[in-house]
């Protein structure tokens, strides 16, 4: 808010002052007084939103958190359970502002001085942020020298200050910081004590249009255009659209906008719901040939306290509000001819935890669970004395609905749907079998159609299939071992056991307890396991390793189908990027032989591509060699690499080159290794190595 001398002069001087209406004001005010003497420290968090999906260096979410001490910045998981601050938004703002003398545009008039305390006020609730949100991404076509067009993405985060007004920071993608800054422009809302933002984005024949939704402490909700002249196929609104007026003092406390189909109107509708007390209010907006309608109201008789938290499956539109009571409402959109209507139905939480308050839910991507944030309730008419706060999941799909939206699925991206298929995985695993109706449906969506997303479906319940029949590990697979030289010289004559070795012997007698009490129909008994190895019992032991033989072969099988359908596209981008012979550092002569070696693989398509390119070589064979003996690397195996002497290099899954260096990258599930982009490859190299995995659709660190 100014030099960091006067800034002090004048907090010395407004706490000690002997008008109260100065001194208690500052002292209380936790913007202007963040270390509070006295009062608890601002530790924690206000706030966090999480971006789309593919907004960082990985293809996966940045993170924008706000903490109590009215800081915000971006975070990214750059590396594997490792996250990053990438910017400062808080410090650049303040930047931006002193460079332009508290003013957000030239013609306002000039800021006072900082000594006098609603000057004081005024610069800080101009930089306290309230809450921040995420655009959905927006894609751009780029000419570049040579008159190619590249796409390139970009994302908005719209913040709302205290005083009202809302900053609109681009950012282009990959986001990596300060750097990726495009722009970042201020619109002032004209809305007193605002408390919720949301985006508002419709899409309406092929145009996208955009806006902000404001909630108000004391009631009103409108939507700001934004003016988005740097974003092509974006559009906004001529001027701001009022949704509610009335100043009736019911604070809004959440904003969702719900994208939906109108069956009667044959279009595309905007659905906005907004947690007011109480209620829930809501407002259809539906773009005609007379403009925009709009219809309101609200829904009353859902909670007896105020709504807490409030979250939407974007999928059917289908909301939840929760109140501190531990009561949960689903409440349901039906169309009507003019507006909708809403069913709504009570889940009663205490059914399931028992007596619990709830502070917040959330509902995951596809819709397969309701997370709620509980704490214990009353018990005999008291207040516990501690409070342990427990996220808890509820199922809001079966198994049955969760297959059936996997086979149907537009997205056709395994990781994108993980709530889906941890269900699915759940299923298999009790029961030890693959459904007939999902391996019937799979087996015909794989005959009909050439997607190879079916393939990894298939892959992943083979898997899932073979983890089922294997025997339950002693001890939890995420705990970390602390098998070391400690051990040895506790297990020497005439030593005693430490206190560390009886404590890990105490954890993992713990946690396999706890593995054979949660995981019932989920792995195999012990005894029936052990009986298996008694020689009497070979007859029953044959079929379980015949079982798990087939299933091995069956998951090799189609990894193998995956892995040439890959090959195969690798192959395409070596033909489309070379135009003459060329060494391009993929082993484009390996991968060619490996794809032929089979005499039962007749693929058409593959067959006339190699022979483009074998053609297009001129015989030249370009192999790889060993960095350590100079030897040639022969192409024998698509998962690693030996050299005669012996050397073993791991191969990289996206481009089938030996990943020669101390750094390689894996897939979120560890199933693949890929190596890191370097310097001197060509663009469409480096557009190989960011693809997923191939199996299982995880980004890779």
């Amino acid at each position: 808010v100014g030099p960091k001398k006067e800034v002090a002069e004048c907090k010395e001087k407004f706490a000690s002052s002997v008008d109260p209406t100065i001194s208690q004001t500052f002292m209380l005010d936790r913007v202007f007084n963040p270390e509070g003497k006295s009062l608890t420290p601002m530790r924690g968090f206000k706030y966090s939103s999480w971006s789309p999906l593919g907004c960082d260096a990985n293809g996966r979410c940045l993170l924008a958190a706000l903490t109590m001490d009215n800081r915000l910045t971006i975070h990214a998981n750059l590396n594997r359970l490792q996250w990053v601050q990438l910017v400062d938004l808080t410090e650049l703002y303040g930047e931006r502002l002193f460079e332009a003398s508290y003013r957000l545009c030239k013609a306002d008039t000039p800021c006072g001085e900082l000594g006098d305390f609603p000057e004081f006020q005024r610069r800080h609730s101009m930089q306290a942020p309230v809450r921040m949100e995420w655009s959905g991404i927006c894609t751009t076509q780029q000419v570049k020298h040579n008159n190619e067009c590249r796409d390139v993405g970009s994302v908005l985060l719209a913040v709302l200050f205290e005083n009202g007004n809302i900053a609109v920071w681009q950012f282009q993608l990959p986001f990596l910081g300060k750097e990726s800054i495009t722009s970042c422009n201020t619109i002032e809302s004209g809305i007193s004590s605002p408390s919720v933002l949301s985006w508002w984005e419709y899409e309406h024949n092929n145009r996208k249009m955009s806006g902000l939704i404001v909630g108000s402490a004391y009631g009103p909700v409108k939507i700001i255009p934004v003016n988005l002249k740097a974003v092509k196929g974006y559009f906004t609104l001529r001027q701001p659209v009022v949704l509610w007026q009335e100043m009736d003092q019911l604070p809004v406390h959440s904003i969702k906008c719900i994208p939906l189909y109108h069956p009667y109107q044959k279009c595309s509708c905007s659905l906005v719901v907004a947690a007011r007390g109480p209620y829930v209010f809501w407002c259809l907006l539906l773009i005609s040939k007379a403009g925009l309608n709009v219809h309101n109201s609200h829904v009353t008789g859902l909670h007896s306290l105020p709504i807490v938290s409030m979250t939407a499956d974007k999928q059917n539109g289908t909301v939840y509000t929760c109140s501190s009571d531990g009561k949960v409402r689903q409440l349901i959109p039906i169309f009507t001819d003019v507006a909708l209507k809403f069913e709504h139905q009570l889940i009663k939480l205490s059914e399931v935890f028992g007596c619990v308050r709830t502070h917040g839910i959330a509902v995951s991507p596809c819709g397969a669970y309701l997370a709620v944030i509980t704490t214990e309730g009353m018990a005999n008419g008291l207040h516990p004395v501690n409070k342990n706060y427990q996220v808890q999941f509820v199922t809001l799909k079966t198994f049955e609905e969760a297959a059936a939206q996997l086979l149907e699925s537009s997205v056709q991206n395994l990781f994108r749907q993980v709530d889906l298929t941890d269900l699915v995985r759940w299923k298999i695993l009790k029961d030890k079998h693959i459904p007939q109706f999902l391996q019937e449906a799979l087996d015909k969506k794989i005959e009909t159609c050439g997607s190879t997303y079916f393939w990894r479906f298939k892959l992943f319940l083979l898997r899932i299939l073979y983890q089922s029949m294997q025997k339950a590990p002693s001890e939890v697979t995420w705990r970390p071992s602390h098998e070391d030289a400690k051990i040895l010289i506790s297990d020497s004559p005439g030593m005693g056991s430490t206190e560390d070795d009886q404590e890990e012997g105490t954890s993992k007698q713990a946690s396999k307890q706890g593995l054979g009490d949660t995981g019932k129909g989920v792995d195999i008994d012990d005894t029936a396991e052990d009986s298996l190895h008694q020689p009497s019992d070979t007859g029953g032991r044959e079929p379980m390793v015949e079982k798990l033989l087939e299933i091995q072969a069956q998951i090799e099988a189609v990894e193998m189908h995956l892995t040439r359908e890959h090959m195969k596209r690798v192959l395409g981008e070596v033909y489309l990027h070379t135009w003459i012979t060329e060494n391009t550092s993929i082993p484009t002569r390996g991968v060619c032989d490996f794809l032929m070696s089979d005499d039962g693989y007749d693929d058409r398509t593959a067959r006339v591509l190699i022979g483009h390119i074998l053609k297009k070589m001129n015989k030249q064979t370009f192999p790889e060699h060993c960095s350590l003996c100079k030897e040639i690397l022969p192409f024998t195996d698509r998962k690693q690499a030996v050299c005669s002497n012996g050397h073993i290099w791991l191969r990289c899954f996206l481009t089938y080159q030996s990943c020669q260096s101390l750094v390689y990258r894996r897939c979120l599930l560890h199933d693949s290794i890929a190596r890191h982009p370097t310097p001197e490859d060509p663009e469409w190299i480096k557009r190989l190595l960011q693809g997923p995995c191939t199996f299982c659709d995880s980004p890779v660190f």
